[in-house]
């Protein structure tokens, strides 16, 4: 029977104390059970392994089968930025707090990943969206987002104007602190602390969700996935506006300047136990469970 997976790379986040020791224990598990590992530059720096392979995050895209990331959802978020460009999969070992993209245990990491490797699990495809800034007509930066994109001002509670454009067709204006777009997979992140809709993965869809508006009558507003949004930004906003990317990338933007946030071509394929249900993820990361009397 042919092995589901050959070459596994371990990422992590560095000079974590608890990442750290999964990696270890992770490291010695799959090296004795003959698994070829990998292990990413910046946290193979920090750890006390002998006789490591090395790799940078896009070799390990390039060369792994699998992928397993040890940390927060944070963490995942931008590996998965970088690993939705390569055809491998990826699972997610808690070591943040809520964890809605990292499914396993550090606790008890062993035990599902043997299942795992052995094929007792099922995989699921997240996609991610583009964000680019255009300025007269030229492309000035862009950037990928698996969360949400996020047009807000350079200073807290600074409102800004602008026009929702969605496949070229007029929305609505807006005076408000931002706008959040959110996949499915973001929108139990910045967009449900902000008043989102909660989006099962498999939806293909988007959601707009104005921050703070200054009219009552803005509201969240689903959107088919595959639609193409624009933003056109008011020639009286102020110059220090930008676009964040899951909160990691921020593009700069300025008054007049327009923004298209469309699906990226790229998707993460995400490795899950057998056992895993979506809805009790909810019910335990939300904690929707708890008795009501």
């Amino acid at each position: 029977m042919t092995a589901l997976y050959k070459t596994i790379g371990l990422i992590g986040k560095p000079h974590h104390q608890g990442a750290e020791k999964t990696i270890t224990t992770l490291c010695e598990f799959l090296s004795q059970a003959g698994y070829q590992v990998l292990i990413e530059e910046t946290v193979a720096n920090t750890i006390s392994l002998q006789n490591i392979v090395i790799a940078s995050l896009v070799d390990i895209g390039e060369r792994a089968d699998l992928a397993i990331v040890i940390g927060g959802d944070g963490y995942m978020l931008g590996a998965a930025r970088v690993l939705s460009c390569y055809n491998i999969g990826v699972i997610g070992v808690n070591r943040g707090n809520l964890g809605f993209l990292t499914d396993l245990s550090p606790d008890n990491v062993i035990e599902p990943l043997k299942q795992i490797l052995a094929g007792e699990s099922y995989s699921e495809q997240r996609f991610l969206i583009e964000a680019e800034v255009y300025r007269h007509g030229k492309l000035k930066s862009s950037n990928s987002a698996m969360n949400e994109a996020v047009l807000h001002a350079g200073k807290v509670a600074n409102m800004i104007e602008f026009e929702v454009y969605i496949d070229n067709k007029f929305m609505f204006s807006q005076r408000s602190d931002g706008l959040i777009i959110s996949t499915p997979t973001g929108s139990t992140a910045y967009s449900m602390s902000a008043g989102g809709p909660i989006l099962t993965p498999n939806l293909n869809a988007l959601s707009l969700v104005p921050m703070f508006p200054h009219t009552l009558t803005s509201r969240p507003i689903v959107v088919d996935g595959d639609s193409e949004l624009k933003l056109v930004l008011a020639n009286e906003n102020y110059e220090n506006l930008q676009v964040s990317c899951d909160g990691h990338v921020i593009l700069a933007v300025m008054p007049g300047d327009e923004v298209y946030i469309r699906k990226s071509p790229n998707t993460l394929r995400l490795i899950h136990p057998a056992d895993h249900n979506y809805l009790k993820v909810l019910r335990s990361k939300l904690s929707w469970g708890n008795r009501l009397y």
